[in-house]
């Protein structure tokens, strides 16, 4: 039995994957925008490493009129911008590699969005932040006294964390 285009495709019983049920979608967004491999956009930190993809993302591949080699745009921060400058044929020779022949040749950095605000915000993740270190326990004790006639616990521990962050604080302590 052939599948005519005018009907619909049959689907599995059961859940599908939604890489399956996105993927003709993703590929057409990213064509749009001139990315003819997907997995440039979709795998972007695998492609270059984390390094860089933690300062820039890709917006656009343009094409030229001639056709020889299109042109890789980077959104990133303006303090990243001399980092990510030096390191453009490295990023150009793994883009390449990711599309298996020298599809571009030139990558462009650009610090404002190319087409509005709304769509080109950059959206790096943060550094993660380290764990507080431990409270000094003579701290910890003497915050503990202060706060020790109080008969509502949640108060108490409350006013507890309160006087070891004040008790902590550099500087001549009050007691």
């Amino acid at each position: 039995m052939s599948v005519t285009p005018s009907e619909p495709k049959r689907r599995r019983r059961g859940f599908e994957p939604a890489a399956g049920l996105l993927k003709d979608r993703i590929r057409e967004a990213g064509e749009s925008r001139g990315f003819a491999v997907a997995r440039l956009l979709t795998h972007w930190a695998e492609v270059v490493g984390d390094d860089i993809a933690a300062m820039a993302r890709p917006v656009k591949v343009g094409y030229g009129r001639e056709g020889f080699g299109a042109t890789l745009t980077l959104l990133t921060t303006g303090a990243a911008a001399p980092v990510l400058q030096m390191q453009l044929p490295k990023i150009r020779d793994k883009v390449n590699a990711c599309y298996g022949y020298n599809a571009i040749s030139r990558v462009v950095i650009t610090q404002t969005a190319p087409v509005g605000f709304a769509e080109g915000q950059v959206a790096f993740a943060p550094a993660p932040r380290a764990a507080p270190p431990a409270p000094d326990p003579v701290i910890r004790r003497q915050a503990e006294t202060l706060s020790g006639e109080v008969q509502d616990e949640a108060l108490r521990r409350a006013l507890e964390a309160l006087g070891e962050k004040v008790l902590s604080r550099p500087g001549p302590k009050k007691g």
